[in-house]
């Protein structure tokens, strides 16, 4: 039995009339205390506020799922305020889709997609084998585990940074008019261009320092290509 809360009343609607939940509603108070577990699917920067806001109504033992995209600047202050009978654990399944809204919702993204857990220490492995489980419920395919430090690293290269390049291919030129000349490379490439500016600019400021690493390596790495295509090596 899935219940769905949201700030705004068009999401519960479509949720609702879409058959994604049982119940749903603007007001959290109302449906946390039936909840078995909960997954906070929040900006990065509003998970703290909604927990001091809402735990007081989450039953004892009830366990938490974050999904942030970045970890290492968030679980500390988020473990520090949360209620010593609940448990939260942090997730990262790696799937997604560059457009916004619950519109786009689709659960096929789930099928054969990889999913992290990234415990910390508290967690318990009733937990960690729970969300396991959850995760192979879901369609996905591997389930890895990673200290907060690994995943951040990770995520610095294989999604933050790539992102980077996208946006930046997109600015290069003018392209007003490069649909009609488009081919799969450049689409498969700059497809994840068009962000959430408002998540994905909270995700990089967090994850700052590993992401300007990662860039400054790919700027060395490109200048080493130019560097031997100017000498046609």
């Amino acid at each position: 039995r899935v219940l769905g809360m949201d700030i705004d009343p068009k999401t519960i609607d479509y949720a609702l009339s879409h058959g994604m939940v049982d119940e749903a509603g603007t007001d959290a108070r109302l449906l946390l205390e039936d909840c078995d577990f909960v997954i906070l699917a929040l900006y990065p920067t509003k998970i703290k506020g909604w927990l001091e806001q809402f735990q007081s109504y989450i039953r004892p033992g009830t366990l938490l799922l974050e999904i942030s995209g970045v970890k290492s600047k968030l679980t500390g202050p988020i473990h520090e305020i949360l209620r010593e009978d609940l448990e939260l654990l942090s997730i990262h399944p790696m799937c997604g889709r560059e457009s916004r809204g619950i519109e786009f919702g689709d659960a096929k993204i789930f099928d054969q997609a990889n999913f992290i857990i990234i415990p910390v220490e508290g967690n318990s492995i009733d937990a960690v084998v729970f969300t396991s489980v959850f995760a192979k419920e879901l369609g996905c395919k591997n389930v890895s585990v990673l200290q907060v430090e690994e995943h951040d690293r990770m995520i610095g290269f294989l999604s933050q940074l790539t992102h980077v390049l996208a946006v930046c291919l997109m600015n290069t030129h003018e392209n007003s008019h490069l649909v009609e000349y488009t081919g799969d490379s450049f689409r498969d490439l700059t497809r994840i261009a068009k962000i959430n500016e408002d998540m994905w600019s909270e995700l990089f400021l967090l994850n700052k320092d590993i992401l300007l690493d990662e860039i400054d390596q790919f700027i060395t790495s490109i200048e080493n290509f130019k560097s031997v295509l100017i000498n046609e090596d």
